[in-house]
């Protein structure tokens, strides 16, 4: 039995984790976590030590900044998983590898790995609706950041977007 596949979209500071967070406690079952961000200079450990404080304590976190696939399929029928955020992992991917075949088969990976009846929502940011990066690198990491959030929402049940604060369903679940 496949598990629900939900993604959420918006920009930095949108609400899309706090409503991702919503979903994940609506749905049942133990809620895991997947936090994919390194924590390597005092911003970024005030930003986890804020996510932390939102999410009940009987939620399990699990770190992990590259096999999250690997972390869900270790999952059974009916568990939740909560994976904040998609495109931190992008960038601790591109750490290992610039090679965009490499990465997308690890989207497609991730995307499939609900074939255990495991649930599993995504964060992700929508980093296409700004300025053009100056950078080469830049560059290639919001080209690919597309192209894996479009291959996540095709093979999602529901995609939301949102913006400022408020969620909007912009794929219906068709299962329910």
């Amino acid at each position: 039995m496949k598990g629900k596949l939900i993604l959420v979209l918006g920009g930095s500071r949108s609400g899309k984790s706090e409503f991702a967070e919503k979903i994940a406690g609506k749905l049942g079952g133990r809620v895991t976590y997947i936090a994919t961000a390194a924590v390597n200079d005092s911003e970024m450990a005030e930003r986890v030590r804020l996510h932390r404080t939102r999410r009940p304590e009987h939620w399990v976190t699990v770190e992990e900044e590259k096999d999250v696939a690997g972390v869900v399929r270790k999952g059974c029928e009916g568990e939740v998983f909560l994976l904040d955020c998609v495109t931190v992992w992008l960038t601790n991917l591109m750490l290992d590898s610039e090679q965009q075949d490499y990465i997308m088969e690890k989207v497609y990976q991730l995307a499939d790995s609900v074939d255990n009846g495991a649930n599993l929502i995504l964060v992700s940011n929508e980093v296409g609706l700004g300025l053009v990066p100056e950078y080469p690198l830049g560059r290639l990491f919001r080209d690919l950041a597309g192209k894996a959030n479009q291959a996540l929402a095709a093979k999602a049940d529901q995609v939301y977007f949102v913006v400022a604060g408020l969620p909007m369903e912009i794929k219906p679940d068709r299962n329910t």
